[in-house]
């Protein structure tokens, strides 16, 4: 592994540049794994939960800690637009556009779109709680694109049904395979009617690299409007994950288990009967990500506890069309979104690559 440049500016202030804890004589090296990986997730959780809604009390310096994603974007002096779309299901989900940039304001230009697809505990929010600089969305709109950003069910922008109450167990039941086989589809096809686009670039984090796996490899339909998948942190398999926690998660069977074989499954309804009505077979099938045709670019960090970089490598093997791919030695799963150096690593690779494919 390539040694550590000096001076790498960290996205978490207060942790050492490596992305590990402190070594400590007094700590074994599984110790160390497991409280570096329960640091992670609080830190995550704190940093995004007064973006996505879950310390609305906390008091904050930050104007946009109590701001929803069109407020953010207002703040920052780009134009949103936020749209409700429902899925064939009953799902309402927030979709929110920011239509150009600050230096890309003539708003009767025809505009390539990108799409952005949040990860796993996160919203849209995610492409946009950085600086303008260095924040996806914003980046992308200076780069005179039309962004619009997708919400999943469940998160925080995407919690109304059309006849379903929120607090009920019937709203969450789903599961990866809704979010692909009716949220990704209703937002994309609301988008390329919205525009009159007949492609788009489709950029996905974490899970939402997951949902889109699953997606274009098993709807022609949806997978035939994609000019080109960039997957950041893509999660499609953890087999090999070292976070103890996920590890605990799939033990004590939560939905963690899809991702634990090494291929992605359906989600499994428990009896062969109830399988057999859903799958029209008695176990859950596996999805299988040779089907998919889209020309794919990945990004992934050596550093990275949820996407392992053996995963990651298992699943390249397995992308028929795959054209691109860089690994960042120092990188964690986070830090495609937060990174200070973001832009340089992988935005302008992105936008790069886009201009090329025009």
């Amino acid at each position: 592994m390539p040694a550590q440049k000096p001076g790498r500016p960290s996205s978490f202030p207060g942790v050492c540049p490596s992305g590990n804890l402190p070594e400590s004589p007094a700590l074994s090296h599984t110790a160390r794994s497991q409280m570096w990986c329960l640091f992670m997730v609080i830190y995550f959780m704190v940093s995004l939960g007064t973006t996505h809604g879950v310390f609305r009390s906390r008091r904050s310096i930050n104007p946009e800690a109590n701001m929803n994603i069109s407020q953010i974007i207002s703040y920052w002096g780009y134009p949103d637009e936020k749209y409700d779309i429902v899925t064939e299901d009953g799902y309402i989900l927030g979709l929110y556009r920011i239509p150009y940039g600050k230096t890309n304001n003539n708003n009767s230009a025809q505009r390539l779109v990108v799409y952005l697809q949040h990860g796993l505990l996160t919203s849209a929010s995610s492409w946009i709680s950085n600086l303008p600089n260095n924040s996806l969305g914003f980046v992308l709109a200076d780069a005179g694109y039309d962004v619009w950003m997708g919400n999943s069910r469940g998160s925080t922008w995407s919690r109304k049904h059309k006849y379903l109450k929120t607090n009920s167990k019937e709203f969450w039941a789903f599961s990866f395979d809704e979010m692909a086989k009716y949220d990704l589809p209703a937002s994309i096809d609301f988008v390329l009617k919205q525009t009159g686009q007949e492609e788009i670039f489709y950029i996905g984090h974490s899970q939402g690299t997951t949902i889109a796996f699953i997606a274009f490899s098993t709807f022609p339909k949806i997978a035939e409007r994609i000019k080109i998948f960039f997957a950041l942190a893509p999660v499609f398999s953890i087999k090999h994950t070292k976070c103890p926690l996920l590890k605990m998660a799939y033990k004590l069977k939560s939905i963690i288990k899809l991702l634990y074989s090494t291929n992605l499954k359906a989600f499994d309804w428990g009896s062969p009967d109830l399988n057999l009505v859903h799958f029209n077979q008695t176990t859950s099938p596996s999805y299988d990500v040779t089907n998919m045709e889209v020309p794919t670019a990945t990004w992934n960090g050596e550093r990275d506890l949820l996407a392992d970089p053996e995963d990651v490598e298992t699943l390249r093997s397995e992308i028929k069309n795959h054209f691109y791919h860089k690994t960042i030695s120092y990188y964690n799963h986070i830090d495609f979104l937060f990174g200070m150096d973001a832009y340089d690593q992988v935005y302008r690779e992105i936008i790069d690559i886009i201009q090329v494919n025009l």
